[in-house]
Order: structure tokens, then C-alpha cells, then sequence
């Protein structure tokens, strides 16, 4: 699955807001997205794509939400 894919997946797995923190443990402790070098993903990864698209994610204090 991809980035997008896999952090949507954490959050409606939880059924509420997360961290970056959390989702990005989530996606590797699950291994829903695994880098093309084979590294799992980071921070900044996830962040980049939260904030790149602010139409499915929505920052948040206290976490990071879906648009619907």
C-alpha cells in the first residue's frame, strides 16, 4: 500500500486523531509502507505527506485527523 494509503489505515484503525509519533509506529510495526530502500518510514515522511495533503488529513492539536 502506499504512504497515503497506510497512514489512513492507522488512523481509521484507531477510530481517532493520532500523532505522527503513533501513526508512524503503527505503519512500521505493521509494515503497511516499507521505503523503496527497504528502511521503514520516518517522521518526516509522514509529516510531509500530512501536510501535502491537507484534503484528506487535518491538523490538528493533539494529532492529526481525516477530513471526513
Amino acid at each position: 500500500m502506499n504512504i497515503e494509503e497506510a497512514i489512513v489505515y492507522a488512523i481509521v484503525s484507531t477510530g481517532h486523531k493520532m500523532s505522527v509519533d503513533r501513526i508512524v509506529d503503527t505503519i512500521n510495526r505493521r509494515r503497511l509502507h516499507v521505503r523503496k530502500d527497504g528502511k521503514p518510514v520516518c517522521i518526516q515522511q509522514v509529516y510531509a505527506v500530512i501536510m501535502h495533503r491537507q484534503d484528506i488529513f487535518v491538523k490538528e492539536e493533539g494529532g492529526i485527523r481525516l477530513m471526513y
